[in-house]
């Protein structure tokens, strides 16, 4: 297993880790598991910079990769909609996307046709980390609010920007 593929491993074992630092609630729980989030962000990029520059792009890693990005930041979200700082519409929202536009891809897949990541999709992915983050931090109910907000439409113009884009994919199944 190379590189890249352990730190994507290690973003998925981070996720229990996460969750567990939150329920335990002892003192500055909040914080560690921001580190904890952060680091498991980090490790996202820092894996595809690696496979990227030194060609070790493998099918595990095609995989595994966005996955486990959909994990944590779910996994952060669902602790958000549980302390009362995130409403589930909003959560049900991002879910939804996730799998319609996995859903997408396998039917591109299946017709030998890949969907890279869009531009909006690296938008959305990455203010929803910066998010994720500031909602972790002791921010006015305004900037949550605003946050939950910038999530929720970056989410929805990402997925519509991707079936637009790929509507021959979608009326050719």
């Amino acid at each position: 297993m190379n590189l890249p593929n352990k730190l994507t491993l290690l973003r998925i074992i981070l996720i229990p880790v996460f969750m567990a630092v939150l329920y335990w609630g002892f003192p500055n729980a909040g914080y560690v598991a921001l580190a904890i989030f952060i680091v498991a962000s980090l490790t996202d990029l820092l894996d595809g910079k690696i496979a990227r520059k030194y060609n070790l792009v493998t099918d595990f890693g095609k995989f595994a990769d966005p996955l486990a990005d959909k994990m944590l930041v779910t996994a952060a979200m669902l602790w958000f909609v549980e302390i009362g700082q995130m409403p589930a519409w909003a959560l049900l929202i991002v879910i939804c996307r996730e799998f319609a536009v996995s859903g997408l891809r396998m039917i591109a897949s299946d017709k030998g046709r890949v969907i890279a990541a869009g531009w909006s999709g690296k938008v959305k992915t990455a203010s929803t980390m910066v998010c994720v983050v500031l909602m972790f931090l002791p921010i006015p109910p305004v900037v949550n609010t605003i946050c939950v907000w910038v999530i929720t439409l970056t989410t929805l113009y990402s997925g519509v920007e991707y079936f637009v884009k790929n509507q021959d994919v979608i009326a050719s199944a």
